[in-house]
């Protein structure tokens, strides 16, 4: 069986690492560059960084952050935000990342997954999908969680799959910021409907929470952010932990 993988995200805006909750109330964490050669020291299996700011010139400080990652860093790293374009996926392979994550501009042109998928492989698209579980069953959201689209968590993940994304990183609204625990119940509906890996995002608070995602929600990866930023849980004792608890992790 593939080894669980342990996934730190890291928000970059202006070139800095910020945390925040609920998508406010942003405080720094410290340099993308620095904490990502420290993740990897630590055991850490990959690592997404997010581009927050995806203005033109935000575009161009997270290209060289890029560029710096990919010399300092031993382990594959995804990057997403404002990846609208062919072209955008070029620039950030070109600058040394090994996949991307693309999320409101699937859900605006689906094709575009098929277009990653067909010039780079289905190994570099990784779908990111916001959802929240509202009144009505679990809708995807666009613009870092602001708008709600008309189209079903399942439903999507399902074609996003057909296209050829390589992964989905699913990210439960409700629980982002909480750190109560993901949501598992969607995330084993997600990993018995589809044939591709599923990265477990939202609720991370304590070691149990990441054993939950992998034996109740079934992920194959479980990715959080503030646990790992503020030395909340650090990636060795978790991996220990999890070792312990008979999940197949790399040490």
């Amino acid at each position: 069986m593939l080894a669980k993988r342990i996934i730190p995200c890291l928000d970059v805006k202006n070139g800095e690492t910020v945390k925040g909750t609920n998508f406010v109330n942003l405080r720094s964490a410290g340099d993308p560059v620095e904490l990502g050669r420290a993740y990897s020291e630590a055991g850490a299996d990959e690592l997404v960084y997010l581009d927050i700011t995806a203005s033109h010139e935000g575009r161009k400080t997270f290209t060289d952050m890029v560029t710096r990652v990919a010399q300092e860093i031993n382990i594959p790293f995804t990057v997403g935000g404002g990846i609208n374009a062919i072209e955008d996926v070029d620039r950030m392979l070109g600058a040394g990342a090994d996949k991307v994550s693309v999320n409101s501009a699937a859900l605006r042109r689906p094709e575009f997954i098929d277009e990653i998928a067909k010039k780079f492989g289905s190994q570099v698209c990784v779908c990111a999908i916001d959802a929240r579980n509202d009144e009505d069953g679990w809708h995807c959201y666009l613009n870092g969680g602001r708008i709600r689209v008309e189209r079903n968590l399942f439903d999507w993940a399902k074609e996003v799959a057909d296209r050829g994304a390589g992964e989905i990183l699913f990210t439960s609204m409700n629980h982002d910021g909480v750190k109560q625990g993901f949501a598992n119940e969607a995330l084993a509906k997600l990993a018995e409907m589809l044939p591709i890996p599923i990265i477990a995002s939202g609720g991370a608070g304590k070691k149990e929470h990441f054993r939950d995602a992998f034996v109740l929600g079934k992920a194959d990866a479980a990715l959080a952010a503030s646990v790992f930023h503020f030395g909340e849980i650090p990636i060795p004792e978790l991996k220990e932990y999890l070792r312990k608890e008979n999940i197949n992790v790399r040490i």
